[in-house]
């Protein structure tokens, strides 16, 4: 008898732990990200953020066993820190610490600390305590013998000088525009940039020794991507013709036809090598890290394209104009490395899962690509090791941690990595929109799920619209969090679903190009009530108990929501959401002002919330820093305005000095922690 009772003490106590896990124990766990591996293959850093603390860890050994610590940085200081790269003899790692600038030239600075925050390059020795700040400015390029240092510092190109005793950084040239994407020749003896001029962009070089910069072919469209070929005699870059009148939030399946172009550098001419057909593909789509050119032979590029209508990787023999496609099957491929002999691609995609990503190999030769990861967990940001491979991996368990795949096994590196075992895999279900268009979303379930009960229900919108949330936790932070939240409200009693409605990546071209979706309609708000509709439905939630969450475009539909359908929303939390899109776009097209478009202004109008806040009844909670350069604050000031003006309930939070995806860990979990509180004061149990 005693026993038993011991027992069940024990089981009521472990099971009370499991129930009192706080979301802030959850949202703590250590998060990997900027993942890198030496030249020599034999050590990898990264850079975790543990509960707001950023710090850099390297890993070495034969199977990266030594794990430390490398930077001392202490507490939650909302300050960014990655861009790692190693330095040409391994003995260092270069990074960025610090945040970006707002339009008015003002560092973030969520912490309102009585310091410096913006971007300083530093370089770090493995070796030593504290590192050495180099200079202030951003997107470091490190020259291939490791002598010279080229970066940004007010849109132009800086360099300094590393083997000097005291290395001062100097203005490298200055051209107008904004200049970017710094490039070093293989010989170090030019850099190559992009300048961007507003409507059109050139690629640019600069001859060190001859202090001379020219521009290749310069033209009225849109060009990027340079990448020196290997012998360093030409560059081959993407042109992208410029769209007249086309803002962001537009679905463009079609257009005129992208091109890669070649530019030889001793003849001084430049050819264009490839053109993309008319029709599905001729819109370049450069949001996916993997957009871009890869030289993999002295006359053969790898280069992206959506010809079938998945994001998939071809390879281009530049002489003969012959297209070779590398990767097959229903899936992108959001991602890739090459190989160290550059006779393979890693590549990260969804193809066969579509709902996770995992890492595979293109052999160059036979054009084959073999799967390397599988199961349940998702694989991303791969790079070759002198023994295997190095990624990121996250489970619905653990959020993203480096790991290693070698002789076909894969292991965590190092033991930081916090591993919430109760935690479940969401389920994958179709939900009919209320136009007919059938869309995915995941679904958790409480604990002890009983099939005869009625629970609340919570769903969750994400941003973007860019994006896709997974059966794991995500690559990003910012929705890794989210996922969290909605594992979280599934422990505490809720059916959680989040959807990937149309406009968002993962699923194909014409489903990210859907048909009126964004400011040309808002079609995407059918996938939202069809949402709604499907969880009212269900015999198992209280059709009265459905909230509705998100934040950026997650927000947007948030708002939508509860403006045309409070009878079937009950509550929602709107973490700085689009209101009007007119007030929205010039934040990412400069050039739109409605009064200069007035029928885009006027459907741009009738797809935002705002048009129907009349309907609006639910009560919300509005979350939002006042230092977002991606939705203005003004549109959350407005909208409790105009929510006042009809009576609606609305409580408020907002933070200080903060961005779009907050800096500082605490604003996250005061965030979630209040979005949780307030819904379920309105419809938990």
């Amino acid at each position: 008898m005693f026993m038993k009772r011991l027992l069940f003490f024990f089981f009521v106590l472990f099971g009370f732990g499991l129930q009192s896990q706080s979301l802030k124990e959850i949202l703590d766990a250590p998060f990997a990200t900027d993942l890198t591996v030496s030249n020599d293959g034999k050590t990898i850093a990264w850079v975790d953020n543990s509960a707001g603390e950023r710090n850099i860890f390297v890993a070495n050994g034969s199977s990266f066993e030594s794990v430390k610590q490398l930077t001392k940085y202490q507490g939650d200081q909302g300050v960014a820190l990655g861009n790692l790269q190693f330095t040409s003899d391994d003995k260092s790692i270069i990074f960025i610490r610090g945040n970006t600038k707002n339009r008015k030239g003002e560092a973030a600075n969520p912490a309102l600390l009585q310091e410096n925050t913006e971007q300083v390059i530093y370089i770090q020795s493995l070796k030593e305590v504290d590192a050495t700040q180099i200079a202030a400015g951003s997107r470091p390029s490190l020259s291939h013998n490791g002598f010279q240092l080229a970066f940004i510092k007010g849109g132009q190109v800086w360099l300094v000088d590393l083997t000097e005793t005291e290395p001062e950084a100097k203005p490298l040239f200055k051209v107008r525009g904004s200049q970017s994407d710094i490039k070093w020749s293989p010989d170090d003896s030019q850099i190559a940039f992009t300048s961007s001029r507003g409507d059109h962009s050139y690629i640019g070089v600069y001859h060190i020794e001859k202090k001379k910069v020219h521009f290749l072919n310069p033209s009225l469209d849109r060009d990027f991507s340079a990448e020196w070929s290997l012998d360093g005699q030409s560059i081959a870059f993407i042109r992208r013709p410029n769209a007249k009148d086309v803002p962001p939030f537009t679905p463009q399946k079609t257009g005129h036809p992208w091109s890669i172009h070649v530019f030889d550098l001793e003849q001084h001419t430049s050819k264009k090598v490839w053109q993309a057909e008319q029709g599905m593909g001729s819109v370049f789509f450069g949001q996916f890290p993997g957009a871009a050119l890869e030289w993999i032979s002295k006359d053969e590029l790898v280069f992206p394209w959506e010809k079938e209508g998945w994001m998939h990787l071809y390879a281009l023999q530049t002489s003969t104009a012959k297209v070779t496609e590398l990767i097959k099957g229903a899936g992108i491929v959001e991602d890739y490395s090459l190989s160290r002999d550059r006779q393979s691609l890693f590549v990260t995609t969804n193809i066969g899962d579509i709902h996770r990503r995992h890492i595979g190999r293109v052999d160059l030769s036979s054009h084959k690509m073999t799967m390397l990861t599988k199961g349940k967990g998702s694989e991303f940001n791969a790079e070759e090791t002198a023994n295997g491979l190095a990624f990121l991996r996250t489970t619905a368990q653990h959020t993203s941690r480096p790991a290693k795949l070698e002789k076909n096994k894969i292991d965590l590196i190092g033991n930081q990595a916090r591993v919430f075992d109760k935690q479940k895999t969401p389920e994958v279900i179709e939900i009919t929109a209320t136009d007919g268009r059938v869309f995915n979303a995941t679904v958790f379930y409480p604990n002890n799920y009983n099939k005869r009960k009625k629970y609340p229900a919570t769903v969750f919108l994400h941003g973007g619209s860019r994006r896709q949330m997974l059966q794991t936790y995500h690559y990003s932070g910012y929705y890794s969090n989210a996922f969290a939240l909605q594992q979280y409200f599934a422990s505490q009693g809720y059916i959680a679903i989040m959807i990937n409605y149309r406009s968002g990546i993962g699923y194909g071209t014409e489903f990210r190009e859907a048909e009126n979706y964004g400011i040309t309609g808002a079609s995407e708000v059918n996938d939202l009530i069809g949402a709604g509709l499907y969880l009212a439905s269900r015999a198992d939630v209280d059709p009265e108990k459905i909230a509705l969450w998100g934040g950026s475009y997650g927000g947007y539909l948030t708002a939508h929501g509860l403006a045309r359908r409070s009878d079937l929303f009950a509550v929602g939390v709107d973490i700085h959401g689009v209101h009007n899109w007119n007030t929205e776009l010039p934040t990412f097209a400069r050039w739109y002002h409605q009064s200069f478009y007035p029928e885009i202004a006027e459907l741009a109008f009738k797809s935002s919330p705002e048009a129907y806040l009349d309907g609006w009844k639910s009560p919300v909670l509005l979350i939002h820093g006042d230092d977002d350069r991606n939705v203005p604050f003004s549109e959350t000031v407005v909208l409790s305005e105009q929510l006042r003006d009809r009576g609606v309930y609305f409580e408020q939070l907002v933070f200080p000095d903060e961005v779009h995806g907050f800096l500082l860990h605490q604003n996250w979990v005061n965030a979630l922690e209040a979005t949780y509180e307030f819904i379920n004061r309105h419809i938990g149990n």
